[in-house]
């Protein structure tokens, strides 16, 4: 006995498919994108965004937005040409300015947010009540669904990093978002008093325990962090960072929200890293200094002020030859990875950086 084949033709598969997408439904065809890729695909792209770029275009940003009570905030958004939206897929890095006598009013939204401020001072962020005046290098938080708002009492424009995991709450859609009834918030008769029960990073009050809830400390000053980067500088160097810290949360030790870490970290002159690849995605920042990172063949040589960002799995390594020392902010979302099981880190052999 001899078997058939039954040839689909073109025609056959095409009336098939127009039927079951009337009715919601569809097969894999051959034009479709794979689901399955033997590694991660990002469509992100790497990107490196210089400051001799953008101190100018900041510089007319008040030109155009205003901060009308009500409004929106002034920022510059670092935007990506291979997303739809946002800086990565989590999350939206964008640069906020606001002049002196300004108020940014009081809102509330469930995307989680912070600010790592660039330059200036005499601009206070009240958070739910505790209040605190943000400086240059300081990292001040913002929990999903707290009010908050800023006023600049300085006599200079501020500029800080704005971070919020709005990609990722938007692709939940689980975006809330309400203005108070008030421009400013009243401010707790204790303004600061997360900070003065966790803020010491070494103690805690007794009987303070992990709850689950929203990391108690909501400002963590440059001071107490470039101490602690000075203090692991005399330990041996971290072959792909040199010495990289992370901010945590002092209650449960944990990074200090659920979906983004927040790490500071120093290359020193003559450092040249391990190249690596790891799930997630994350956006650096220039404190001060300069180098070289490449990234997937592309190669950023970054000074101070400048932002690059680089995609889930891309391989990537950090060199500083410039005769001193660097130091780097970083934004990235491993917390998130780690929580579903998906965050995979490997070593990249045989990658050097070209010179």
């Amino acid at each position: 006995m001899t078997s058939t084949t039954h040839d689909t033709t073109d025609t056959s598969t095409t009336d098939f498919t127009e039927r079951l997408a009337a009715v919601g439904l569809r097969i894999q065809q051959p034009g479709d994108v794979p689901i399955f890729t033997p590694e991660p695909k990002p469509t992100m792209v790497p990107m490196h965004w210089k400051w001799s770029q953008l101190s100018g275009l900041i510089d007319e940003l008040s030109e155009h937005l205003s901060l009308a009570p009500g409004s929106g905030r002034r920022t510059l958004k670092l935007t990506n040409p291979g997303l739809e939206f946002g800086t990565t897929p989590t999350f939206w890095a964008s640069i906020q300015y606001i002049l002196p006598g300004e108020v940014a009013t009081a809102h509330r939204h469930t995307p989680e947010a912070f600010r790592f401020v660039m330059s200036g001072h005499g601009c206070r962020t009240t958070v739910n009540g505790e209040n605190y005046e943000m400086h240059a290098g300081d990292l001040v938080l913002t929990p999903s669904w707290d009010w908050h708002d800023h006023v600049h009492h300085g006599e200079e424009p501020m500029i800080w990093l704005d971070v919020l995991d709005i990609s990722l709450v938007r692709f939940f859609d689980s975006i809330f978002f309400e203005n108070y009834s008030a421009d400013v918030q009243p401010v707790d008769e204790v303004p600061d008093a997360g900070y003065r029960r966790f803020g010491s990073g070494l103690l805690r009050p007794v009987g303070a325990v992990a709850t689950g809830n929203d990391n108690p400390l909501l400002a963590y000053p440059k001071a107490q962090a470039d101490a602690a980067v000075a203090q692991a500088a005399g330990l041996p160097a971290d072959p792909v960072d040199d010495v990289i810290l992370e901010y945590q949360d002092p209650t449960t030790g944990n990074p200090v929200m659920k979906t983004l870490s927040m790490k500071t970290q120093l290359l020193r002159n003559g450092f040249r890293g391990r190249s690596v690849q790891h799930t997630g995605s994350k956006v650096y920042w220039v404190i001060d200094g300069s180098g070289t990172t490449e990234v997937a063949g592309r190669r950023f040589e970054w000074s101070k002020g400048d932002f690059f960002a680089i995609p889930s799995w891309a391989p990537h390594r950090h060199e500083n030859a410039s005769g001193a020392d660097a130091r780097l902010f970083r934004v990235d979302d491993s917390p998130l990875l780690r929580a579903a099981g998906l965050y995979v880190e490997r070593p990249v052999q045989d990658e050097t950086i070209s010179r």
